[in-house]
């Protein structure tokens, strides 16, 4: 075994190890923007390690990712949900992902998203 796939599989354990009391408290609640990916993550790490020969490794992230996904399942704000794929929310994300792309090819400045205090005045907030 080489010690790279030793020290990996160490660090997906720890993170299991850190992650199992977000699984256990039924209060918790963990976005599906921070569980989602950091499952796919850990997938892709899995069948990367898995395609190097590393199968400690590749065990580690899977369990890694596992752990993610039950978190994503059970804490998410939602509750559990399997509407995940659901047409609206696809079509929600597709939305969002549309005006994210064009808002990065645009050549307006971070600065012009923002409504301008003249702007912004007469609604109202007077600060």
């Amino acid at each position: 075994m080489m010690w790279q796939d030793f020290v990996f599989m160490l660090g997906s354990g720890l993170s299991i190890v850190f992650l199992a009391p977000t699984l256990r408290d039924s209060n918790a609640r963990v976005p599906l923007g921070t569980s989602l990916p950091s499952m796919g993550i850990g997938f892709v790490y899995s069948l990367t390690f898995f395609t190097l020969g590393m199968t400690f490794s590749a065990a580690g992230a899977f369990a890694a990712g596992s752990m993610w996904s039950l978190i994503a399942l059970f804490r998410s704000p939602q509750g559990v949900s399997m509407n995940l794929l659901a047409r609206e929310n696809l079509a929600l994300f597709v939305s969002d992902l549309r005006y994210w792309l064009a808002r990065r090819r645009s050549d307006r400045s971070f600065a012009e998203q923002y409504v301008s205090f003249d702007r912004g005045a007469g609604h109202g907030n007077p600060r």
